[in-house]
């Protein structure tokens, strides 16, 4: 059977968590690369670079998404798995040079994941909490999922419950997601997936435009297929059934009264054109969705409703109080839909200072959508939802330039802006915005005040500062990213608009200045490097360098760190490559650089012998630097210690993790036509039909004094070549020392070997007692006619 082309770019599964590091510019390059082969540079990125992982056994990434520069550098974000289960807030994102070299890397974790996976509290309690935390009319409680929350950059393990349903005003729908701590049984967070404002048309609020429309015979229907066939409909003030698409025998529509129904609908409609515009013409993003398709619009929703929302898939809008006064201007319209991009690029958590940059993100682009369209019945400015007067006072709902003018939200960050209601926490990045656009002190726009005793900022207009904060959320934001994190200051808003900066206008130049003014004139500080001076750096070195220990036993060195240029920072250390049954410790676990460290590797008696390099890293704002430390295990002391089987992930069920691998060969391909000997992932290499090599690779420890060790998979071999005298495809079992030196090859497999089914192959690695050796598998495939060879249940037993 011929691979199929899914099975080829099939998201990538790897291991390990990455820190952050510094990013570098770089020039162009004659081509960028595809996306796949920016995800096969960004798996190898993790593997060659341990020391900038926290990794933990039982981890798994998939990439899902990579955008690729014009100088050649990618950004690959990727999710996170922990033992089988969802990480919430274990997103990050891999960022490489043009030349394939890590250039850094966004991610919310703080330290890597030690939970256990086991719920002390089950399911049903979770739904119980669920239900009575939902204010409203509940519909329907969901499935509780049990998953890892690490959204404060620490992992717990705690249940997802989805209640469904009508807020209080029974015209609303919410679906709101209940967290409870799977220990204890606590509500610990929720928040609503429901994301809301709490040819020639006469708009209500935009004057005469021009929209798109469709005419099939001698009827046109408001379908803009500019704009990917996005539709405009009318619920009838209903909350439920069918919404009709507006029709109309000529291509004017309404008449600027809301007494027409069309005419909040060519609001709509128009609203839902020029975002698609502007994300396509400004920020390189096709569409809403990246994918061309237009969004769906509802007007006429509920009765005397006072609200607009997004719910992930299309638009609502209501007409307001006593129906006279629907929500569908320009930066109303342009802030929900704007709740799409940033659902489908970062995925910012909708609560805490996470939900507030996520609100202001709407906010921003709302106010540039209405900037963009220029319309002469409402201009640019930065209110917020000016028109739609939705508290009955002719007040906006907020103001970019002083947030606090609303009377609730905050326009200087504070230790409290993570308490409040989303909207007011959005405030420090509102006015953010606005200082880098425009200035502080008066504008045209309104007075902007500095907090505190920050100096004043000189804006540096529009067009420079919407690039800016897109590039950011586009390839540096996380989903947990906040304003301030002391424990992990790379991942915040403040860090990752400069490293934009960075990228667009270069280090230290006028534009990166200016964010870093306009985010101390709200109260946001960093420990970035002043312009000027040499930049944060730091050293890591151990003393001793190597040390040997019995099994069972533990050995110490000293981690001693050093402040190379700028000021000190906060460094934190971590451990990989341990052998098995093995454990590190550091007291402290971070210092500032210019003190030091101990660190302590305690093995078990199982502890296989053998000599390791483990990898010492230490993480700073500034980056990662590692360290190698040889650690030499010595057995007991005679018979066989160590026993046992000796492999990780014999079976691959654990994803693509402890085997190293070329992209896509660990899979769970059973739907693609390789099933599995057992269980649901498998090995499969090659079977493309064309040039190709895979390889599949693991290295082991062989303990002394033992008398088997086998050496076992189960292999099943399918081919479209026809002939029986030829071996065109060729797999190769090999093993290599530690030097990467074939030291015998075990088998080799080919085309004519196929059969149906499995077979088990069998080798004694006795001669290898006592040493690490490396298991390869090399799979090559010529240019035509596809051979696989599929792997699974492995194993080296040793007794």
């Amino acid at each position: 059977m011929k691979r199929p082309l899914a099975a080829v770019s099939a998201a990538l599964l790897t291991s390990g968590v990455l820190t952050c590091v510094t990013t570098t510019a770089y020039a162009a390059t004659p081509s960028a690369p595809a996306a796949e082969s920016a995800v096969a540079r960004a798996d190898s990125i993790l593997r060659t670079n341990p020391g900038a992982v926290q990794g933990a056994s039982g981890e798994a990434y998939q990439a899902v998404r990579t955008k690729v520069d014009a100088s050649g550098a990618t950004h690959t974000r990727y999710t996170r798995t922990y033992h089988g289960l969802r990480v919430y807030g274990g997103d990050f994102v891999v960022h490489a040079a043009p030349n394939g070299a890590v250039a850094g890397t966004s991610v919310g974790l703080t330290a890597p994941l030690t939970l256990s996976t086991t719920a002390k509290v089950g399911s049903a309690a979770a739904q119980a909490s669920a239900r009575k935390t939902f204010s409203g009319t509940l519909t329907s409680v969901g499935a509780s999922e049990l998953f890892v929350d690490a959204s404060s950059g620490q992992g717990r393990l705690a249940w997802e419950t989805v209640a469904s349903g009508w807020k209080a005003d029974r015209q609303t729908p919410s679906k709101l997601h209940v967290i409870t701590d799977a220990s204890t049984g606590k509500v610990i967070g929720s928040y609503d997936e429901i994301e809301s404002v709490a040819g020639t048309g006469n708009s209500v609020y935009s004057g005469t435009v021009s929209i798109d429309t469709t005419l099939s015979g001698s009827t046109y229907s408001m379908v803009d297929p500019s704009h990917g066939n996005g539709r405009t409909c009318d619920m009838n003030n209903t909350t439920t059934g069918t919404c009709a698409t507006f029709t109309n025998s000529t291509n004017t529509w309404g008449n600027g009264a809301t007494s027409n129904r069309q005419s909040a609908a060519v609001d709509a409609h128009f609203g839902a054109a020029v975002t698609f515009d502007y994300f396509k013409n400004v920020h390189g993003r096709n569409g809403i969705f990246g994918n061309g398709a237009g969004v769906p619009s509802r007007v006429h929703y509920g009765n005397n409703y006072v609200n607009a929302f997004w719910d992930g898939s299309q638009m609502t809008y209501g007409d307001g109080s006593s129906n006279s006064r629907p929500l569908v201007s320009l930066d109303v319209a342009g802030h929900e839909m704007s709740h799409g991009v940033t659902e489908a690029v970062a995925g910012l958590v909708y609560s805490g200072e996470s939900g507030g940059l996520n609100e202001a993100t709407s906010d921003i682009f709302g106010t540039m959508v209405e900037f963009y369209a220029n319309a002469p019945s409402d201009p640019g400015d930065y209110d917020i939802g000016e028109k739609i007067n939705i508290n009955g006072n002719g007040k906006p709902l907020r103001y970019m330039y002083n947030p606090s003018l609303d009377g609730s939200s905050h326009s200087c960050w504070s230790t409290t802006t993570k308490n409040v209601d989303v909207h007011y926490s959005s405030g420090p990045g509102n006015h953010f915005f606005f200082n880098l656009a425009e200035g502080t002190g008066a504008t045209a726009y309104g007075t902007s005040p500095v907090c505190g005793s920050a100096p004043a900022v000189t804006g540096i207009g529009r067009a420079k500062a919407e690039k800016i904060w897109y590039r950011a959320l586009d390839v540096y934001f996380t989903s947990n990213t906040t304003y301030v994190n002391t424990s992990n200051p790379a991942n915040t808003a403040r860090a990752y608009t400069l490293k934009a900066a960075t990228d667009l206008y270069g280090n230290c130049s006028t534009e990166y200045k200016a964010v870093q003014a306009a985010w101390t004139a709200v109260s946001v500080t960093g420990n970035d490097a002043p312009c000027g001076s040499t930049g944060n750096d730091f050293s890591v070195s151990l003393s001793p360098t190597s040390g040997s220990v019995t099994a069972g036993s533990a050995v110490s060195t000293t981690v001693s760190t050093a402040t190379t240029s700028g000021t000190a920072q906060t460094v934190t250390f971590s451990a990989s490559g341990l052998p098995t049954g093995a454990s590190a410790s550091f007291s402290p676990a971070s210092v500032t650089s210019g003190a030091s460290s101990t660190l302590t590797i305690s093995t078990s008696a199982s502890t296989p012998s053998g000599t390791y390099p483990v990898t010492i890293t230490g993480t700073a704002t500034s980056g990662a630097k590692t360290t190698t430390y040889t650690l030499t295990v010595n057995g007991t002391g005679g018979g066989c210690t160590g026993a046992g089987q000796k492999l990780g992930n014999p079976g691959f069920e654990s994803g693509n993790t402890v085997w190293t691998a070329t992209t896509g060969v660990i899979g769970q391909y059973g739907s693609s036509g390789q099933p599995t000997h057992g269980g649901t992932w498998n090995a499969w290499m090659d079977g493309y039909g064309s040039t190709h090599t895979d390889t599949l690779s693991q290295s082991v420890s062989l303990p002394t004094g033992c008398t088997t060790y086998n050496f076992s998979f189960w292999l099943h071999i399918d081919s479209s070549e026809t002939t029986t005298t030829t071996a065109y495809d060729k797999l190769t079992v090999q093993v290599l020392n530690s030097s990467g030196t074939v030291l015998t090859t075990l088998a080799t497999y080919s085309n004519l070997n196929k059969a149906t089914g499995y077979s088990q192959k069998t080798f004694s690695l006795a001669a290898y007692a006592g040493q690490n050796v490396t298991l390869k598998f090399t799979a090559t495939e010529d240019v035509l006619y596809q051979t696989s060879f599929v792997i699974d249940d492995t194993a080296v037993n040793v007794s």
